[in-house]
């Protein structure tokens, strides 16, 4: 593994965080890097890897509507740094043909749609990235791996971020401390992580394992357990006043729905034959160990201030917004992951069985894709991650 150190300080997000450089400087190595998808960290990656050096792709659906400078500002709205982009395109082929890197920033109901369009033109050795590295991204992008690609991905991402203005600006409102990759095969994450020390100028670690990233209980424990505690109530004919704060709101309920998700996903991780330490629990990574603490912590986050919850207007009021991706993507490609793993395991998630059947439940009539393991045998899934 490997662990740079600096001098500790607290970032935004209330954690213990090195010392930050400035991003700029030189870059060791130029690099073409292409970035798949127009959305905040898409925008914000694209961006600082310019900013550094490297020949920049985006690719979009709406190439039309970018600059081909981008602009990053920090959370008092100061310019901090601009990008050039290379290349802005609707072309797969045009787009990462020629790359070193190509990362995904998609969301994860998109990865098996997005393999198809990638397959004919990846090539061996190239290297995919996704951001963040959850989804199930390891079964969906199973034929890029046998073609030879290196997949990896980031725990978390590597800064919180939010657009500006599409295709032209982002907000860049706190970079984490350090990055920790896992990849597929597993001996390449050390390798990737030089690289991602030189694009990020922060200290990388790497994990013994993708399987640590894939079960990192963020946003699929994090989202979830958050919106059935809000929602669990819910009816067609319920409506609500007003939309409400994601995380200023926090409430005691639903840190204690948190933490016992969060402790089912730990007892997997202790049955599961592979190195998993490094999939911490929220409550460590939070430093929070009761509910109240947790609700209290998550209130109080800098960086997650005036954060609405998915929810919608109608003429009658507030209702959730089932077509967002913390609903399409976090439950069914985040969830449904770590209970399906829990069941080829044989271990027993009451309180993620209940939060999972509640989401079933209100999207019956969807007609979205939802993970489904395709590994049944324990051999066989131990062995996609050496």
């Amino acid at each position: 593994m490997m662990n740079c150190g600096v001098p500790l300080r607290k970032d935004c997000d209330g954690r213990s965080n090195p010392a930050q450089k400035e991003i700029k400087g030189t870059v060791k190595q130029t690099m073409k890097v292409t970035v798949i998808g127009g959305g905040n960290i898409g925008t914000l990656m694209a961006a600082e890897m310019s900013a550094k050096g490297h020949e920049v792709t985006v690719y979009t659906s709406k190439p039309e509507k970018w600059n081909r400078e981008i602009e990053v500002y920090d959370p008092q709205d100061r310019l901090i740094l601009t990008g050039e982009m290379d290349k802005i395109t609707s072309n797969m082929q045009e787009a990462v043909c020629d790359a070193t890197i190509i990362w995904i920033t998609m969301p994860a109901q998109t990865f098996l749609e997005l393999e198809g369009k990638l397959l004919p033109y990846v090539k061996r050795g190239q290297y995919i990235g996704v951001v963040p590295g959850s989804g199930g991204a390891e079964f969906a992008f199973r034929q890029l791996i046998n073609e030879g690609c290196v997949l990896f991905g980031l725990q978390r991402v590597h800064s919180i971020a939010r657009l500006k203005e599409y295709g032209k600006s982002v907000y860049m409102l706190g970079r984490k401390n350090l990055l920790e990759i896992g990849a597929i095969p597993a001996d390449a994450s050390v390798k990737v992580g030089t690289i991602l020390e030189q694009m990020f100028d922060m200290p990388c670690i790497s994990l013994p394992n993708y399987l640590s990233v894939t079960l990192t209980p963020s946003n699929p424990i994090l989202h979830t357990t958050r919106l059935y505690s809000m929602f669990k109530d819910y009816s067609p004919n319920v409506v609500y006043v007003r939309n409400f704060l994601f995380y200023e709101e926090w409430d005691v309920e639903s840190a204690e729905w948190l933490i016992a998700c969060d402790r089912e996903l730990q007892a997997l991780c202790g049955v599961i034959p592979l190195e998993l330490k490094e999939v911490k629990s929220l409550q460590e990574y939070y430093e929070s160990y009761d509910a109240e603490a947790m609700a209290k912590k998550l209130k109080s986050i800098k960086a997650f201030k005036g954060l609405t919850s998915p929810m919608k207007q109608t003429e009658q009021g507030w209702i959730p917004d089932f077509d967002s991706r913390y609903f399409v993507a976090d439950f069914p490609y985040g969830l449904k992951i770590i209970k399906d793993i829990a069941k080829l395991f044989n271990v027993s998630t009451p309180h993620i069985d209940e939060v999972w059947m509640w989401y079933k439940n209100v999207m019956v009539h969807s007609e979205m894709p939802v993970f489904e393991l395709n590994i049944c045998n324990r051999d066989e899934f131990i062995r996609l991650y050496s």
